[in-house]
């Protein structure tokens, strides 16, 4: 395709999507008269004067057009172009006539005015201070807009991250970027590490220049983080950010022993490896190591308090008796400033828990329930019959953007004598971290979970840290119960954690199809959740899968799934956001945690109305089951929720599971993954896919390292802290 670069004004506006991807638009210059032209982007303002850069192209239906590839804006200059400029709408308050009163009182000049002495406008018959503010307040946000977008497509970057930036640095933005371009990757969503160095490239930054090896090292050691390490080797570090880079291993090294050598970098050495942590993960990993041994060694003593008779008349009152393992683990928890207790379903984690609230309720303890995720903690105080928060609402958190506020902390700790924290495995370091500062010495902090599920998806391995380093007293249940053994979810999800295989059906309660093509596995999902998901049902059946991509990856069952529940309708309100489509009906699922909104991460919704650019979701786990609305630059806390990884799924439970196991999703086939995803269902496990996969998932027990050096700071035995 031969580009050539066209120089026209704009004439009108053919159509601008909604979400600013795409547009059409007339325009016209000298030597080719009035044409269309086409953009993936947002449309140009009518009146301005634009450079485009594209190619001819011949359209089925609308013949000939221009596809445009990118434009940059030049102001108009002659009065007309002006005036039509500013009659176009761009400028919020200016219509026609207002647009040829400007004109007519500053001429060509007027431009100039607008942008250096706008105070001006108030000598424009019919503009008075209020509506010359509101002008001027509109057309330096346009000024600034196109300026950025300009600036961007100059860099090779698309104009479509205009918005974002703006709400990120306002008028600002192209300053921080010439700056320091590889802030990008940290400040907005949807710009990476590779956007943010093309821009850096693009502005002149050499390839082995210092600055981009710092960066790229950075960067290296952010993806360590986000793979779940707490700290990464430093040849381990040194390759990650080479291969990044595409630089010789030798230049990264000698940059990052200059940082070093300046002190600008935190490392650990252990067993004649260095080990290298982003500064904030090591203030958390070392402050919870700190905390932690604190928190065990001063205990607040129950005085006067027969314990031990307290726990039988509970007992008896409750009509049960309970295992010795059990015992131990109430007794414990009374006994012990930090405490854990793990075990997998069917164990009795519930039934502990609820001796343990009523001996230190009756020894007048004040005692909090609380679990890192809105549907942990629901399901806590369901079974608790007490209040439960999630983690961050128990801490009073409030975003703030960077520096987000923690209103309970060392100065300001929790009020409580013992705090019970559900589905530990979650807990990352550094909600850990946010959440020991507040936990006031001599308070009992009790860690619950199973620590044979997957780890938690920020860094760190907090539960099986604590239990590794057996510097804190763990009690783990292992006896199954009667009752529990008569579910085949529980015995199944037990065989599987032995490495055993699960005991397969064609159908009940724990069912497995054979499938080996993948795209039949995924109709069979399809057809699956449109025959069990009736209307009083769709919170209740829920597809897990352990990829995001191929046939039974979560993008595509996802889109499959809305096709078949959900199919466009002329009566439902539809919005393409990104590449997808939310349509009414539509079950999502919440992101992360918004605290304004009161949703959470994991929540489920439906939507039940779209007017525009606004979506409205009814959650009905949210308090008093009402509806949230959601402006265009919050759509990406939203995600179609058919089908959902096995990872986003931790800390819930839902009536039956569909999960798929193919031979694409080989990477992620792993022991921890397939029984956390089997345990995730209440009543029904369905299974569908290949024998070889199902076999792999069991009897790869070799879960991904976590670097990490929190067990070895409780056991305090090799000098790191």
């Amino acid at each position: 395709m031969e580009l050539e670069e066209l120089e026209v004004t704009i004439d009108n506006i053919v159509f601008q999507a909604a979400d600013d991807r795409f547009c059409v638009f007339k325009a016209s210059s000298k030597g080719t008269g009035t044409f269309t032209a086409t953009y993936r982007g947002p449309a140009p303002f009518v009146g301005e004067v634009a450079a485009l850069t594209g190619a001819w192209t011949e359209h089925a239906r609308f013949g000939r057009q221009f596809q445009v590839q990118s434009w940059k804006s030049q102001k108009p200059t002659d009065q007309a172009g002006i005036e039509r400029f500013l009659a176009s709408g761009a400028v919020k308050g200016v219509g026609p006539s207002t647009a040829a009163r400007i004109v007519a009182q500053f001429g060509a000049d007027t431009l100039y005015v607008l942008d250096h002495e706008p105070e001006r406008l108030k000598e424009v018959s019919g503009i008075g201070r209020k509506k010359a503010a509101d002008i001027i307040t509109s057309y330096q946000a346009l000024s600034d807009t196109r300026e950025l977008m300009i600036f961007l497509e100059t860099n090779g970057i698309s104009a479509n991250y205009a918005p974002k930036l703006l709400a990120a640095y306002g008028n600002t933005a192209i300053a921080r970027i010439k700056n320091n371009p590889y802030c990008l990757a940290d400040d907005i969503n949807g710009i990476g590490f590779r956007t943010a160095d093309k821009i850096a490239q693009a502005m002149g930054l050499a390839a082995d220049s210092s600055e981009r090896l710092k960066a790229g090292l950075g960067y290296a050691l952010q993806m360590g983080a986000n793979q779940g390490h707490t700290c990464v080797p430093e040849a381990y570090l040194i390759k990650s950010a080479a291969e990044l880079l595409q630089v010789d291993p030798l230049e990264v090294s000698e940059v990052f022993n200059s940082l070093c050598k300046e002190d600008l970098v935190r490392t650990e050495t252990l067993g004649g490896t260095r080990l290298v942590y982003p500064e904030f993960l090591y203030q958390c990993e070392t402050g919870v190591a700190h905390r932690l041994l604190a928190l065990r060694d001063n205990v607040n003593r129950l005085w006067n308090v027969d314990y031990g008779k307290v726990i039988k008349e509970w007992q008896k009152a409750e009509g049960l008796e309970l295992a010795a393992e059990q015992e131990k683990a109430v007794e414990a928890s009374v006994e012990q400033g930090v405490f854990v207790l793990t075990g997998g379903p069917g164990t009795g984690k519930t039934t502990v828990i609820k001796g343990i609230i009523s001996v230190l309720a009756q020894a007048g303890c004040k005692i909090l329930l609380a679990a890192p995720t809105g549907r942990a903690a629901k399901r806590l105080a369901e079974a608790s019959g007490r209040e439960a928060l999630t983690v961050h609402r128990l801490l009073e958190y409030t975003p703030a953007g960077a520096n987000p506020f923690w209103g309970r902390n060392a100065e300001n700790p929790l009020e409580a004598d013992a705090i019970i924290i559900d589905e530990a495995s979650m807990l990352d370091i550094s909600l850990t971290f946010f959440l020991l500062r507040a936990v006031p010495i001599g308070c009992r902090l009790i860690l619950v979970g199973d620590v044979d599920q997957l780890p938690s998806v920020g860094p760190g391995s907090v539960l099986k840290d604590i239990i590794t380093s057996k510097a804190m007293p763990i009690v783990r249940l292992e006896n199954v119960f009667r009752q529990a053994q008569l579910s085949p979810i529980i015995r199944n999800a037990h065989r599987i954690n032995r490495g055993q295989l699960p005991e397969l059906t064609a159908s009940g309660d724990f069912s497995f199809q054979p499938m080996e093509d993948e795209t039949s596995a995924a109709n069979f999902v399809v057809d699956t959740y449109a025959r069990l998901a009736t209307a009083d049902e769709w919170q209740n059946i829920q597809v897990l899968s352990p990829m995001h991509k191929n046939p039974c990856g979560v993008e595509n069952l996802n889109k499959l799934l809305q096709a078949r529940m959900n199919p466009p309708d002329p009566g439902k309100g539809e919005l393409r956001t990104g590449g997808n489509v939310l349509r009414e009906g539509d079950k999502v699922m919440q992101m992360r945690n918004n605290y304004e909104k009161d949703v959470f991460n994991g929540d489920l919704g439906r939507v039940v109305q779209i007017r525009g650019r606004l979506v409205t979701v009814y959650f009905p786990d949210r308090q008093e089951g009402s509806s949230v609305t959601y402006e265009t630059a919050e759509l990406d806390d939203l995600s179609l929720a058919y089908a959902m990884s096995v990872h986003k799924s931790q800390g819930s439970e839902y009536a039956t599971v569909i999960l798929p196991l193919v031979p694409s999703h080989f990477i992620l086939l792993q022991r921890n993954l397939f029984y956390t995803g089997v345990t995730r269902a209440k009543k029904r496990v369905i299974l569908v896919g290949s024998k070889k996969a199902l076999v792999m998932a069991v009897e790869n027990d070799k879960t991904r390292k976590r670097y990490s050096l929190l067990a070895e700071r409780l056991q305090d035995t090799v000098g790191l802290m």
